[in-house]
Order: C-alpha cells, then sequence, then structure tokens
C-alpha cells in the first residue's frame, strides 16, 4: 500500500488547530426521527466512557454533555492525531408535547440513544362530534 504525505493538508490542519477560536466543548453529530409515540434522538459519541455521559432536563431544554480523555502514554510519538477529545456538549429546545419524566437513553456500540416519549396530551386524538340536545332529526318540508 503506497502512502502519499502532503505537507500542505498536514499544514491546514495544523493552522486549523492553532487558529480554532472554540476552546469550549465541541458539538456532537446527531439524528433525530419520530418513531410512533417517542422520539428517538442517535448522537455519535465514539470513544467515550458511558460514565461520561451526564444528560439533563431543565424545563424544556434537554442538554447532553460527555467526555472524551486521551492516552495518556508515555513516550508516545503520535504519527496521527485527527480524533477530538475533551468536553462535548449539545443542547436542544424539546417542545411541551414531551413527557420529560419519562425520557430514557442508553449507549451502545459509540452510539448515545435518548428516547422522547410523546406526552398524552400531544398525542393526535378523535374528538366525537354530538347532537345538540333538544334538536331532532332534519324534518322533511312538505312542497305546497
Amino acid at each position: 500500500m503506497a502512502l502519499t504525505w502532503d505537507p500542505f493538508r498536514d499544514l491546514d490542519r495544523l493552522a486549523a488547530t492553532m487558529l480554532d477560536s472554540r476552546q469550549g466543548p465541541r458539538m456532537m453529530p446527531i439524528d433525530l426521527h419520530r418513531d410512533g409515540d417517542h422520539y428517538v434522538l442517535s448522537a455519535d459519541l465514539p470513544g467515550v466512557d458511558p460514565g461520561s455521559i451526564d444528560i439533563d432536563i431543565d424545563g424544556q431544554l434537554l442538554t447532553i454533555r460527555a467526555e472524551r480523555t486521551l492516552r495518556g502514554d508515555e513516550g508516545v510519538k503520535w504519527l496521527a492525531h485527527e480524533r477530538p477529545s475533551g468536553s462535548f456538549l449539545r443542547q436542544l429546545s424539546v417542545g411541551e408535547g414531551i413527557d420529560t419524566a419519562s425520557i430514557s437513553a442508553h449507549y451502545d456500540n459509540g452510539v448515545l440513544s435518548v428516547l422522547l416519549p410523546v406526552s398524552e396530551r400531544a398525542k393526535p386524538r378523535k374528538v366525537e362530534v354530538r347532537q345538540a340536545a333538544g334538536s331532532d332529526a332534519p324534518k322533511e318540508v312538505a312542497a305546497s
């Protein structure tokens, strides 16, 4: 296998790292879809310790935090170091139609899945149409 070295690509990567104004938490990519009576949020967090994942709901604000730490081996000479480490943060505003007391989450193979159930009052329902009291069926009018 032939490997090519592109000094400009490496310089671009170095410049992006040094000039990165984001010193705070990094974003995590997510997918969000509705599946029946709940929404499913999937967040990519490969290499994150599941114990470092923190999910909070404050009113209608859902906050997901996670931490990825680098290996601290002494004497390691990195040949490539592209995977981000540090804090990851994502905040989403959830609608009032979410049952925030029943939110659940699990982490499997680097993907965090958060289940957001739709509240009973936000689910579609049928409305019964009743006839007004005292009214009868339409009467036929005799033609004269």
